[in-house]
């Protein structure tokens, strides 16, 4: 039998106690601070059935096989994340005997929301194959992180979650042997709009990042006018956040197709005071677009080529 009590300092404490309680018990204890010839020895006579209860710390996670062991106690089993309680439980029933695992935590102790839901679901999920089920509903508990909504952490913060998908694509491509073309650009469009779908709005972060990913696709004002539709008729009134993220995305997708480098706007209050696109000097198509939509050359050159502005309408 396991016992996990995730904590050097107290360990031995713990055996002597389930020694106490248990006399006719061979009961030894084993942690990752021990010498290697000592841990060795405990855990070969652990498998030969010279010790009955080892009294260990999280190091029986993964790696150890063990048929004859077919029950495990976890001290404190609300501190462990839902990914180690399953992988903890996984250390019995590795044989054809009747496998148990306990977990335990204080009578006295407020569990938290998440906690409960962690020992909520290790329960529920008992049959075998159900690490993809484990996955995704700690995936639900702790959440996707934030990368999707107005706040952003760490690298992914500081490029953005577009440019950021774009460079982990660029690796995954590189890995895989590809060469980049040379000729290959990026339009950056750099508008002064708060473009996300809430948390609110879409509650599923698979749904949402679903929608991202379709939304990114946007070519056509068909496609934008079917994602609208879609969007009210399956979640309600589209926030204006949402409908600014498939106006950017529309316009971004239109512009990378014209040659279009970089589109910038400054803003004015609420309003969008100016915007700014960036092309290559050489490129009159591009050119002629931007001039067709309204846009004229502000006598700037950026670092691909000439700088053309499209201003709001003063008003008195």
């Amino acid at each position: 039998m396991y016992y996990v009590f995730n904590m050097v300092k107290g360990i031995e404490d713990v055996a002597a106690k389930i020694s106490a309680i248990v006399p006719d018990a061979n009961v030894a204890y084993a942690h990752g601070q021990m010498h290697e010839r000592q841990l060795e020895k405990i855990m070969f006579d652990f498998i030969n059935g010279d010790i009955d209860v080892l009294v260990s710390t999280t190091i029986i996670e993964t790696g150890l096989d063990i048929p004859n062991t077919n029950t495990i106690i976890i001290h404190d089993a609300d501190r462990f994340g839902l990914s180690q309680l399953y992988q903890l439980r996984g250390r019995v029933g590795r044989s054809n005997r009747t496998a148990y695992a306990f977990l335990l935590y204080k009578r006295d102790r407020m569990l938290r929301e998440e906690a409960e839901k962690r020992l909520s679901a290790i329960r529920e999920f008992t049959e075998l194959g159900s690490g993809f089920k484990i996955a995704m509903k700690d995936l639900e508990i702790r959440g996707a992180g934030n990368v999707l909504g107005e706040e952003q952490h760490g690298h992914m913060a500081a490029v953005g979650y577009d440019l950021y998908c774009k460079m982990l694509n660029e690796a995954v491509l590189t890995l895989k042997g590809y060469k980049k073309l040379e000729d290959e650009f990026e339009t950056n469009v750099d508008l002064p709009v708060d473009a996300f779908i809430p948390a609110t709005y879409i509650r599923s972060e698979a749904q949402k990042l679903d929608i991202y990913k379709r939304i990114a696709a946007i070519t056509t004002r068909e496609e934008l006018v079917d994602m609208q539709d879609e969007l009210t008729d399956r979640f309600g009134d589209i926030p204006k956040t949402a409908i600014n993220l498939m106006r950017v995305a529309f316009i971004k997708s239109n512009a990378h197709l014209a040659d279009i480098i970089e589109i910038k706007g400054s803003q004015a209050q609420q309003d969008v005071d100016f915007v700014e696109a960036e092309t290559d000097p050489d490129n009159r198509a591009s050119q002629r677009i931007l001039e067709k939509c309204g846009f004229v050359p502000n006598g700037k050159t950026g670092e691909e080529g000439p700088r053309f502005v499209v201003e709001r309408p003063q008003t008195t």
